[in-house]
Formats: C-alpha cells, structure tokens, sequence
C-alpha cells in the first residue's frame, strides 16, 4: 500500500507555528519581491482570494477583510519540510519526497499493520513534533492515493483527516466520484481534450478502451488508467538529479539600462553554474528569458526566451555567463522597460559522465578556478569572488517588506522564552 502526506496550506500553516494568535484568521503569503499570491489559509480562500492574485491590486482587500499578509520565507518553510519528513522516516523507511509539502510511503512488510490506525499516529505525531496539520490517503496505487488524500481533505471532519481506499468497493466509489481534471497526471490540457471526448470523471476514463488510450494519447495515460483501477505501475522514484536549474527575479523597478540588464543576466547564469557545481553536475541547454510587466495595460508587453545548445556540457561561470550575454543580445529589444529576468539550465547530467567531444571541449582550467572560487566564497561568505560580467557591490536582495522571522535558521530570529 502507498501513502501520501500532504501537509495542509503549508506556507500558512509554517506562519501559524511561531505565531499561535494567527489560528482561525486568513493568511497570504505572497511571491518573490511580494509579487502574488502564492499561498492561502482557508479562511482565505473563503473570503475568495485566487491564487496568483498580484498583491497590488488587492492591496485595500486585504486591509479591508483584516486579511494577514507575509512575504515568502523560504529558509522556515524548508526547514520545517525538513522537520516533517524526519517524522515520517521514523514510521516508514521508503518514502518519496515529492515536493517541499508532499511525500509519498510505500508501507512494503506491513500487511499486519491496521494503517488506518498507524496513519492516525503518524497525522498526531507530525503535528505534536511540529505542529503542521497533514492529511493522509492511503491506496493500493500512487494515483489512488492522491485521490484518497484529497477525499481526507475534502471530508476533513468525517475521516479525521486520514482515509484509506483498501477495496474494490472503494476504489469504485473513489473515482466516480474524482473529476478528471483533480486526476494526478492529468494536465490542463489534456483534462481538456478528454472533457471534449465527454470524460468528465475518473470512472469515465478507465472506462476507455486500451486501444483507444494507445491511440489517442500515451503509455503515461494507459498507466494512468491502470492505477485508477488499483494496479500499481507507478513506483516510487529515488532523488534524482534536477532536470532543470533556474534562476529568476522579477526587478524592483522597470530597466531600461541595458548594461544593467547584462549585469543581472550574468548573475543568474553565475547562480545556475554555482549550482550545478554543488550537484556535481553539467549542463548542455542554456536558455535566457526576459519580460516586460505584463500588469501595466498602458505600456506594450514584450517577452522572449531563447534556448541554445552548447558544444559540450559545462558548469563553468565563465561558459554560461558568456553565452547567456550572447543570447540576451538577440532577444533584447531597446524600446521595452523589462521587468522580469531569468536564465535557465537543463540537458543535465553527472560531472564524471558526459559525453567528451573530440573536437570542442571545454578549457581544463576551468574547472580548476570554479574549485578556487567556490571554496573562497565558502570560506569568506557573502560570494565575493566574481566574475568581471558582475556588479561587484551588488548583491541581490528580493524585496520582502513583510518577512516573518526565520525562527529555526537564524540566531537573531530564535524565539525568547521568558
């Protein structure tokens, strides 16, 4: 049997811990440099606060309904991600960490186990070592198990936040009742083409032929449709390498100075590299994004991404930071503000694997001087080594006018008991 544990409106619920007055009244917490909405209490979304709501635009709402707003803290949140998966290890060994708020078990040798009952203590032991609130579903399959999860939360009071899909009864009642676009795997746009094709629920889809599912869509669907129907094809992945390592930031203000923008785009193709070297890993797809606000209607929007191949995988500052500037000059268009940058890695893989290129490999010295330079950063703090693409007195600070303390990751913000 499979498990998910899902931690409910986790940024909110991390704001609640350190601030126990906040229990029962509607939270926010908004993106990098307090861009949107990004995260929503319950009362919250009650009051009818959509996610993604750009946070200027709702400014007098949030006054007016006494709405508590908070800037995101990334470093408590992960944190106490951290605290939650530890207590879960200790009631199930193989676990899949699969986002900062969500884990899946795989309860392999429990069959004399009552799991209802054992999830039950592992919701109360979540919460009294960390005070997250969670839901658990429990399902023969992966995607079963989603589906139970969102029926815990769904009918929160009648299961006690904790239900298990453990017969074929079940399942039935499960996916008649789970609308196609709330399946695990199932996208936008696909929910899309099957509610065309008059598949409005989980049941109508396993109800599709194979054949038909091999046609008209892929092995992922077929494998979809396995799962809903309680056969497990799904299992759980091990940690594995990104597939892509991003930087980008939205600016404080509209740029207009070009060499500003060259500054910023060598930083965050820095920040990809630094990255890939703490992974042990190389890239050979770098890809520059740029944009105007698109919340301003009085001036034109304008946004561009390009990708490039490069002739060998690299994680050397200089080899990205030199191509992302050389991408950047094909796309940047001198009559737009932009408000927004990022530069992106993907085509990842292992250091000691990459395919060597005969005739086009990258300078030996290199890795060399990122080794240089990644220690110097390390022992002096605060990346002062930098390239010469980079503003050497800049350093990049998000805008976050209503950051809560950083309770458990920070000296200064630890909490003083009288």
């Amino acid at each position: 049997m499979y498990a998910l544990v899902d931690c409910n409106n986790f940024y909110a619920s991390c704001e609640r811990v350190f601030a126990p007055s906040l229990n029962g009244k509607p939270i926010v917490v908004l993106s990098n440099n307090d861009g949107c909405v990004i995260a929503r209490s319950e009362e919250a979304k009650n009051i009818g606060i959509p996610m993604g709501a750009p946070a200027f635009k709702y400014e007098e709402v949030f006054k007016k309904k006494s709405i508590h707003v908070f800037s995101s803290n990334y470093s408590l949140y992960a944190d106490m991600s951290n605290r939650v998966t530890n207590v879960i290890r200790t009631y199930c060994p193989t676990i899949e960490v699969y986002s900062i708020d969500e884990s899946f078990l795989f309860f392999d040798g429990f069959e004399k186990y009552n799991l209802k009952n054992y999830c039950d203590n592992l919701k109360q032991s979540i919460y009294d070592f960390t005070k997250i609130p969670v839901c658990i579903g429990i399902a023969p399959t992966k995607v079963l198990a989603k589906a139970a999860n969102r029926i815990a939360k769904k009918f929160k009071e009648h299961h006690q936040g904790v239900y298990i899909i453990n017969s074929l009864e079940k399942i039935t009642k499960a996916i008649k009742w789970l609308k196609i676009e709330d399946v695990w795997g199932i996208g936008r746009r696909l929910s899309k083409r099957l509610l065309s094709i008059g598949v409005k629920t989980a049941w109508d889809f396993t109800q599709l032929t194979d054949k038909f599912i091999q046609k008209n869509f892929s092995v992922l669907e077929l494998k979809l449709k396995k799962e809903l129907l309680g056969e497990s094809v799904l299992k759980l992945e091990e940690v594995k390498r990104k597939k892509s390592i991003v930087t980008t930031r939205s600016f404080d203000h509209n740029v207009t100075d070009y060499e500003y923008l060259k500054e910023r785009i060598s930083t965050f193709a820095v920040s990809c590299a630094e990255k890939l070297r703490k992974e042990q890993s190389k890239c050979n797809i770098l890809t520059v994004y740029i944009a105007t606000n698109r919340f301003d209607k009085e001036k034109p929007y304008y946004s561009k991404t390009l990708s490039v191949q490069l002739p060998f995988h690299t994680n050397s500052s200089i080899v990205l930071s030199k191509n992302a500037l050389k991408i950047l000059d094909t796309i940047a268009l001198d009559k737009y503000e932009y408000k927004r940058a990022g530069v992106m890695v993907s085509a990842i893989m292992p250091s000691d694997e990459r395919q060597l290129n005969l005739f086009n490999e990258e300078n030996p010295k290199h890795e060399l001087l990122m080794n240089v330079i990644d220690h110097l950063n390390k022992k002096i703090r605060g990346n002062k080594v930098k390239l010469g693409s980079q503003d050497l007195e800049k350093t990049w600070k998000m805008k976050q006018e209503r950051l809560s303390p950083k309770y458990t990751t920070c000296w200064k913000d630890i909490l003083k008991v009288n």
